[in-house]
């Protein structure tokens, strides 16, 4: 039997995405593309109505499909196709439908429940190499969002900062050691990534009073990596991303690693996640001699101040009951311990300026839309 060929496009019932293929007709019909190969029997194609010159040719047997505008093509498929015009059985249509929603749905369920729990499971399992290696990745992502803001490094702010993140994490269990940066930012947030990372954007320490509040902030995110829930926040975010991609027929490793980054500078974590990260910032402060309740002060005031403006951007914003948590900071915290803090008032003028004033104005630089984790 002589073969025929046409250029068509194929559709595989689950997503939107045309994908261009070859027809070849013989005593059946191939369907050859990049990543689809199809070899369909004449009694299953059904032809649906469509506007000439388009010829819309479905399987019996499933949802896909092919279109073409071959008109050569298009009748010698009819006058092998002895069923083309046949109709399915009365409602099939209306099953199709009911079918495709319930797997909507399913999807969707999937993502909401699912995949969070999935992450739980999964998130103690990823070895560490690979975590350092996400958290890389995230952290170029969110620089990115974030405007690419400069990093701060003066010399003697550094060397003050890091020996204060050594003291907090001192005792904590903590999967391996903290990286901390500061980037240049006018929002007032702090962010814990995969693979120990933290990132301070400089005006939550330009907003904080004193040296127990920042290491309030910082010992707070150290509890979420600790806890390893930034890495549950990308497995949450990624598996999410990749269930709406199959469905929207968009898979792209990039877009991906974009809702990643996004979900890592946005997501609240869980009101559990939350109490025990605010145990884990308490006794640390404590062990290094501070007050232990100064995270409690910060989050009232940055939460009132900043909750009033509606395109602010707040440390812990989205974090539910302030009010709440602060009682409970205050009394985990205790009394406050007799002492100048946990920096002395040199070293706090230090941190201060850690971000020195750049020679120009800022440009005004739209602040990305972040939350905190």
């Amino acid at each position: 039997m002589e073969a025929i060929t046409t250029a068509g496009t194929f559709f595989d019932g689950i997503s939107a995405r045309p994908r261009p293929v070859t027809l070849r007709l013989t005593f059946r019909l191939e369907i050859l593309g990049e990543d689809v190969t199809r070899d369909w029997s004449l009694l299953d194609l059904r032809a649906t109505d469509a506007a000439s010159p388009v010829m819309w040719i479905s399987h019996a047997q499933g949802a896909e499909s092919v279109e073409f505008t071959g008109a050569a093509f298009a009748e010698a498929l009819k006058a092998r196709c002895p069923d083309l015009g046949r109709a399915e059985r009365e409602g099939g249509l209306t099953r199709l439908v009911l079918w495709s929603i319930a797997a909507g749905v399913s999807v969707l369920l999937t993502a909401i429940y699912g995949v969070p729990a999935a992450s739980n499971l999964i998130a103690p399992l990823v070895p560490r190499a690979i975590e350092a290696q996400l958290g890389r990745s995230v952290d170029t992502q969110i620089v990115s969002l974030l405007g690419d803001p400069p990093l701060c490094d003066e010399g003697a702010a550094r060397a003050v900062l890091d020996r204060l993140a050594a003291r907090l994490a001192e005792g904590m269990a903590l999967p391996e050691r903290p990286q901390v940066s500061v980037r240049r930012h006018t929002v007032a947030n702090a962010l814990a990534l995969p693979g120990g990372r933290v990132i301070l954007l400089s005006d939550i320490i330009a907003k904080a009073r004193n040296g127990d509040e920042l290491a309030g902030i910082l010992a707070h995110e150290f509890g979420h990596v600790a806890a390893r829930d930034p890495m549950r926040s990308v497995i949450t975010a990624g598996g999410t991303s990749f269930l709406l991609s199959l469905v929207l027929g968009d898979l792209t490793g990039s877009t991906v690693l974009v809702t990643i980054g996004q979900a890592a500078i946005s997501a609240g974590y869980s009101r559990d996640a939350e109490r025990a990260a605010d145990a884990y910032a308490v006794a640390a402060v404590k062990r290094a001699g501070g007050n232990g309740a100064a995270l409690a002060a910060i989050l009232e005031r940055i939460t009132k101040a900043d909750d009033e403006k509606p395109d602010a951007i707040a440390f812990l914003r989205s974090h539910p009951f302030t009010a709440e948590r602060a009682a409970r900071i205050r009394s985990l915290a205790g009394e406050k311990p007799a002492g100048s803090g946990i920096l002395s008032e040199a070293e706090w003028q230090s941190v201060q300026g850690i971000c020195p004033k750049p020679a120009k104005p800022d440009d005004g630089k739209k602040a990305a839309p972040t939350e905190k984790l």
